[in-house]
């Protein structure tokens, strides 16, 4: 695949910019995290971010309740690709018996290697309910349930970690609490979206809040938000002081950005721009894992098709083309489409650190329980999850 160096850039590799990760017992040698993505960071596409480069591949976020009551749901996306050495899930819960057991499960039925939660998805449905970036709020139900997942954890020498965000609006922020209750659970590092629960996915993330906690616990802290590109994520680590960094939405359609952020970490300035030609083997690789993941050629096609928007993104390709290929059912079809794009197209270099995925606008407000800002320390108006509920954060 094309990369680009600058002329200025070192010949071989410079000294590492940050040191491997360490998650309790777990080293991350590369300190980037891929984001959990409901509906994308699947088996497949761990994969194949994980043949670009380096890092901590998390599956797409579970429910603790779906998993402890047998969802069929849920089971079925606790699938692991047999390349993945470390296995990683991200579980959502509100209750901790449920977290705690869930945790367990993950452990010693999946063999899971590392346990992240979930207090950062700020959807509606999600945060109703008390959940996702509600749930700081209230600082003894956090703490309870961190509680419940670090004991499970430590009787295997599993890390858990945790993802927040800064609050629920900038009136009530709760970072700082989350990091000193995590730290007292013994929660091995913290990430922290630099986004409000009623920013959504809007505006510019706040990484002067990332720097801020950096400076107000011991242990390590990941920058979430606006890493679009490998000096983006260079530029985040520098201002904040942050141990790592979290991808989420810079990645999509974009896999090779784990090579790019693999060598900026190791020292070295590349930035990787495919031609079109590239980007629709990559593109065809990725519908090969997907079907291959559910041994199902019509599955993996049908999950294919919400990336290939993110794949053409800024390349001269026409809508008829377009639609073609979003409505792809087989791998066979696949191919005819592709050998229709201009092999020789050029990377769109204005794409180049320009957001990705969902924005939006920020919410008039958040949904919550009734009651639930009056009180920071109680653990009622928690609304029970549903058993296959997915979220995003």
């Amino acid at each position: 695949m094309t990369t680009y160096a600058p002329e200025d850039a070192p010949a071989t590799a410079a000294a590492p910019v940050l040191p491997p990760l360490r998650l309790g017992s777990l080293e991350v040698a590369t300190p980037v995290v891929l984001a959990p993505m409901a509906g994308v960071t699947n088996a497949a596409f761990r994969r194949l971010c994980g043949e670009q480069g380096a890092g901590l591949y998390v599956c797409e976020m579970i429910t603790s309740r779906g998993l402890v009551e047998g969802d069929e749901t849920t089971t079925r996306m606790l699938v692991f690709d047999e390349a993945e050495e470390v296995r990683s899930v991200q579980l959502y819960g509100t209750d901790p018996a449920y977290v705690g057991k869930a945790t367990e499960i993950l452990i010693s039925e999946h063999g899971v290697a590392h346990v992240d939660l979930n207090f950062g998805c700020p959807v509606p449905k999600v945060t109703r309910k008390g959940g996702g970036a509600a749930l700081p709020w209230k600082r003894r139900l956090l703490a309870e349930i961190l509680e419940a997942a670090v004991t499970a954890g430590e009787r295997h020498g599993v890390p858990v970690t945790m993802k927040t965000r800064k609050g629920i609006d900038e009136d009530h922020l709760t970072y700082r609490d989350a990091g000193r209750i995590a730290q007292e659970a013994g929660v091995a590092a913290i990430a922290l979206h630099g986004r409000t629960a009623v920013q959504g996915y809007s505006g510019t993330a706040d990484w002067d809040a990332i720097g801020d906690l950096v400076q107000h616990v011991d242990i390590p802290v990941l920058g979430n938000g606006d890493v679009w590109e490998a000096s983006d994520a260079l530029r985040m680590v520098e201002q904040t002081g942050a141990a790592g960094v979290v991808v989420g939405r810079g990645c999509l359609g974009r896999p090779w950005l784990f090579r790019d952020l693999a060598d900026a970490f190791a020292g070295r300035s590349t930035t990787t721009l495919p031609t079109l030609g590239e980007v629709a083997v990559m593109m065809r690789r990725h519908a090969e894992l997907l079907a291959g993941q559910q041994q199902s050629e019509e599955w993996g096609c049908k999950e294919f098709r919400k990336h290939v928007a993110w794949y053409l993104k800024g390349f001269p390709v026409g809508g008829d083309l377009r639609r073609a290929l979003a409505l792809v059912s087989g791998l066979d079809e696949l191919d005819a489409l592709l050998a229709q794009l201009d092999p020789a197209a050029p990377f769109p270099v204005l794409e180049l650190g320009t957001p990705r995925g969902r924005q939006g606008s920020p919410r008039k407000g958040v949904a919550l329980p009734e009651g639930w800002l009056e009180d920071t320390d109680g653990t009622l108006c928690v609304v029970r999850e549903d058993a296959g509920e997915t979220t995003g954060g």
